[in-house]
């Protein structure tokens, strides 16, 4: 079994599509592009431009339309990376761990949504579970980015196995919603956020106050780390003022 986590998933990032217009004033540039696509497809390398037709708009992309889509079919599973507040930065899987033998010693990985249950690496288990803004953006960014190229015609199950299939756009905007959903009460009264601090719950002094975590549990979405991350995890504003809110 392959590790499965987010690094693997950040070559969605890399993603920019090219107007077809723009390129016509630059003929030279757009010759040199073709040459570069037949030489890499000639040597049988990988092709950044997946498709290079003289109609419309070109898609530079480090991952191809099948490969996209089976990066989604993880990337929106329940039972993978998606959680009810976002993506987390190790599959679900590996509740049952990766484990390697080197020299007679074992290492592995174990999916931890929360903090770590060992002290390794200092027992910081940042990026073996838990959700984390920054990241979680730049996926509905770049999902956005493919979207604006291949339109409504691509569509992806959100989440994965619910027969619900929607655009890229819109799985951008689910996203963004479980993004939000932490911060937002629920059906009793509560946020995600606070877990089960029942002091930001009831408390009227303190139940209107928002902290900004440095990233959040894998499973239940509340806030753990640094609670002044107004920089990265502030971002959910954007999320907010670009979508329905």
């Amino acid at each position: 079994m392959k590790i499965r986590s987010l690094v693997g998933l950040t070559t969605l990032f890399a993603v920019m599509e090219l107007d077809r217009e723009k390129l016509k004033k630059l003929p030279n540039f757009y010759n040199r592009l073709k040459w570069f696509q037949k030489y890499r497809e000639a040597n049988q390398e990988y092709l950044v431009i997946d498709e290079l037709e003289d109609h419309g708009n070109i898609l530079l992309s480090l991952v191809p339309q099948d490969r996209l889509l089976r990066l989604l079919h993880a990337l929106f599973d329940e039972n993978e990376f998606l959680s009810k507040g976002g993506i987390r930065s190790v599959s679900k899987i590996h509740k049952n761990p990766y484990v390697v033998n080197i020299a007679g010693q074992e290492f592995g990985l174990t999916y931890e949504p929360g903090e770590s249950t060992t002290g390794l690496f200092g027992g910081n288990s940042n990026w073996r579970g838990p959700v984390w803004m920054p990241m979680n953006y730049l996926i509905g960014h770049s999902l956005r980015a493919y979207a604006q190229h291949y339109g409504d015609d691509l569509k992806v199950e959100f989440p994965t196995g619910s027969e619900h299939w929607i655009t890229l756009e819109q799985a951008a905007d689910e996203l963004s919603r479980r993004l939000v959903s932490i911060f937002q009460r629920d059906e009793l009264g509560q946020r995600p956020i606070h877990g089960e601090n029942k002091h930001y719950h009831a408390d009227p002094h303190f139940r209107d106050l928002l902290l900004f975590y440095e990233y959040f549990h894998g499973d239940t979405a509340h806030g753990l780390g640094a609670s002044h991350q107004t920089g990265w995890t502030g971002l959910v504003a954007e999320l907010i003022d670009k979508s329905m809110w």
